[in-house]
C-alpha cells in the first residue's frame, strides 16, 4: 500500500483518503517499526494550528491525518483539486476494530470515565467477535500515575491504542508518550467516540450525516459547541481568500 498523498490546507497537513484508504494505511502502519498517531483534521484544528506550534508539530509527525471535517474535505477539493472523502473518527474506530478482529490486532482503550470505558469495551467485544481487547483504562490518570499506565499498555501487547481524552489533550498525550510504547503501532485519538459506542451520546441521524450536516446537528443539540465552531467563518474566509488571491 502506497503512503496516502498528503497536502496542506491553510498550512495544516491532511491525507487524501477515504475510509478504505484510511484502513489500508492502518495496515501499513501496523507493519511499521514504531507507534504512529492517527489524528483527525477539521477546520477548528486547522485554525488553531496557525498559532499553536505544539499542535503543528503533532500534525506534522502523525502517521495518518484523516479528513474528519467536511469543511476540510471541501477546502482540499477546491484548493488542491484532490479526491478524498470525509472520514469521521467515530466511524474509523469501529472499522479499525472490525479489521483488528479479522487480523488479530490486539487493542487497548484509554480514556473517558470508568463507566463509559468499561461499557465501550464490552460493546466492542460483543459487536466484533474475535476482537482481542488486551486492556482498557479510564482517562482520569494524573501525571504521577502515567508511567504505570504506559507500563500496563506495554504489558498488554496491544498493537492498536485508542485514546479518548478530547482535543488537544489527546494529541499532546500521544506526542509525549508514543515513543515509550513498545508494541503499539497505531494510536488513534478518538475524542468522544467511547461515549457514542457506550450509548451515552447519540450521533446525528443518518439524514444529517448524508447531507454533511453532522456539525450543524451537534451545534443545535450541544449549544456550548458554538464557542468552538466560531472559527468556521474564519476558516471559510481564509479558504476563499487563498482561492481568489493565492
Amino acid at each position: 500500500m502506497a503512503t496516502p498523498k498528503r497536502v496542506e490546507v491553510l498550512g495544516a497537513p491532511v491525507d487524501c483518503v477515504d475510509l478504505e484508504g484510511a484502513l489500508a494505511a492502518i495496515d501499513t502502519l501496523i507493519a511499521g517499526p514504531e507507534a504512529r498517531a492517527v489524528v483527525a483534521v477539521n477546520p477548528e484544528k486547522v485554525i488553531k494550528a496557525q498559532s499553536d506550534p505544539v499542535l503543528r508539530r503533532s500534525l506534522a509527525s502523525a502517521g495518518l491525518l484523516i479528513p474528519d471535517g467536511i469543511g476540510v474535505v471541501y477546502a482540499v477539493r477546491l484548493l488542491r483539486h484532490e479526491r478524498l472523502e470525509r472520514v469521521p473518527g467515530a466511524e474509523l474506530m469501529p472499522a479499525i476494530c472490525a479489521r483488528a478482529a479479522l487480523r488479530g490486532y490486539p487493542v487497548f482503550l484509554f480514556g473517558a470515565s470508568r463507566e463509559v470505558n468499561e461499557k465501550a469495551s464490552a460493546v466492542l467485544a460483543k459487536e466484533y467477535p474475535g476482537l482481542v481487547i488486551a486492556g482498557h483504562h479510564h482517562g482520569y490518570v494524573d501525571d504521577a500515575a502515567m508511567p504505570d499506565l504506559v507500563a500496563a499498555i506495554n504489558a498488554s501487547g496491544a498493537q492498536v491504542l485508542f485514546v479518548a481524552l478530547g482535543s488537544p489533550r489527546q494529541e499532546l498525550w500521544m506526542e509525549k508518550y508514543l515513543p515509550e510504547l513498545r508494541h503499539v503501532r497505531v494510536c488513534q485519538g478518538v475524542g468522544g467516540t467511547f461515549d457514542v459506542i457506550a450509548g451515552r451520546v447519540r450521533r446525528a441521524p443518518l439524514a444529517f450525516r448524508r447531507a454533511n450536516l453532522e456539525w450543524f446537528y451537534r451545534l443545535v443539540t450541544e449549544p456550548r459547541r458554538a464557542i468552538r465552531q466560531i472559527v468556521l467563518p474564519r476558516f471559510t474566509y481564509q479558504v476563499f481568500r487563498e482561492k481568489l488571491f493565492g
